[in-house]
């Protein structure tokens, strides 16, 4: 039996993949805690894994009536980020374990952790950002500038993270008592040492690209765990069995303001009558309301179990909600806003999943009716995403992991 720590930062849509892989690492006889900030510790703790509460870093990212644009970047910006690694330090530095797993934000502090700790450590990341001729890295959308440039883009931003937060990453190697070693030699060393990364997506979706190093690797998608005493509220249930099949809402943890959100609701409840169907609308993080006879407002919920009782699905396209929007075999209408979303939406109207994309900032009531009326009707778009679903529900992304964590660990 192996200890093993998995520190999961992020929003939902981050920690909530991460659940799935802890019960699989448990199921398969290692003792398993998450890290993560406070507000998901019944998510983890309902899935019967151990966990750590890591303090939320103060920042204006978390007030709904702030720019979307403006709290993100002071989440990134090299103060926010030397909270949150000093917040994850001291939440874990007393953990015992044999190996540290790292979800992308837990990366500048959990390199220098695990040194210290003596013990190895993998990354487990939702998109892929690694170089490649293929793609820029995900996080920068769904442009392409051709082999060399995407490969550019990748080492720009690389470089880029290094200067950043080179200051941030010696602080923590001071604190943990650790020699000096910079931000890019630390990366190399990495490079150089086929530091494992593994991947929660399918390689349907984005096949490994053909020029990555040795050590980065495609899982397969992490499927969220379902604690098993959640029930779906009677509201739901009626709700559902009063008519068709509705359409699902979604806009995840994007943080929009409060004025933003009131927009959101109209444009959502306009789009509903328009379209002639029944909603569903998951509140997300600005709390969007949109209740009427035709439409009922849910918290958070199993996309497992929601998803494969809806018409279609409209969403972000959060890497998550992406992968279940495919598993459950529902076509999807993309609206994407920041960061990695318009990759996986890109990717998704490649393979022909969804509708045309509209980006969040050209959303209109009339182009998201039609969007509903093309989603629900093109009998051609829901043959090709059932069949997508039956290639995407075959694969064992946690199996896989598993399998490689036991390798690294002999």
């Amino acid at each position: 039996m192996a200890r093993i720590l998995i520190a999961a930062i992020g929003s939902y849509g981050d920690v909530a993949p991460l659940t799935g892989i802890g019960v699989r690492l448990r199921q398969a006889g290692h003792q398993v805690t998450i890290a993560a900030f406070d507000r998901f510790s019944s998510l983890i703790t309902a899935s019967g894994l151990h966990f750590r509460g890591v303090a939320e870093p103060d920042t204006p990212a978390q007030d709904a009536d702030v720019n979307v644009t403006k709290g993100l970047a002071e989440f990134l910006a090299p103060r926010g980020m030397r909270s949150l690694g000093a917040a994850i330090i001291s939440a874990v530095q007393d953990v015992t374990t044999d190996i540290l797993l790292l979800s992308p934000f837990s990366e500048l502090a959990g390199h220098p952790l695990a040194e210290a700790k003596g013990i190895p450590s993998i990354g487990i990341r939702l998109q892929p950002c690694s170089a490649t001729s293929q793609f820029p890295p995900a996080t920068l959308g769904a442009w392409s500038a051709g082999g060399a440039g995407n490969r550019l883009a990748s080492r720009a931003g690389a470089w880029l993270v290094d200067r950043l937060y080179g200051g941030v990453v010696a602080g923590f190697r001071r604190e943990l008592d650790l020699p000096k070693v910079s931000a890019s030699k630390s990366r190399k060393n990495r490079t150089e040492s086929k530091w494992t990364v593994l991947h929660g997506f399918s390689t349907y979706v984005v096949p490994r690209p053909l020029d990555w190093r040795p050590g980065l690797e495609v899982a397969g998608y992490w499927w969220p765990e379902t604690a098993p005493q959640w029930r779906p509220a009677p509201e739901l249930t009626d709700f559902l069995a009063a008519g068709d099949p509705p359409v699902y809402f979604g806009f995840g943890s994007t943080m929009t303001s409060a004025a933003d959100a009131a927009r959101l609701t109209e444009l959502v409840r306009g789009a509903v009558h328009q379209a002639g169907v029944r909603g569903i609308v998951q509140t997300g993080w600005a709390g969007i309301n949109a209740d009427d006879d035709d439409i009922l407002s849910v918290d958070e919920l199993p996309h497992s179990w929601l998803f494969p009782r809806m018409a279609a699905v409209v969403h972000h396209c959060g890497a998550g909600t992406t992968a279940a929007g495919l598993r459950a075999g529902v076509p999807t209408v993309a609206v994407p806003g920041l960061g990695d979303q318009p990759f996986w939406a890109a990717r998704l109207r490649n393979l022909g999943l969804s509708t045309d994309t509209i980006p969040q900032r050209a959303l209109t009531t009339e182009r998201l009716s039609e969007a509903i009326r093309a989603a629900t009707t093109d009998q051609e778009l829901k043959d090709r995403v059932r069949r997508a679903a039956n290639v995407v529900g075959a694969e064992d992304g946690a199996a896989y992991t598993v399998a490689a964590i036991d390798r690294l660990l002999g």
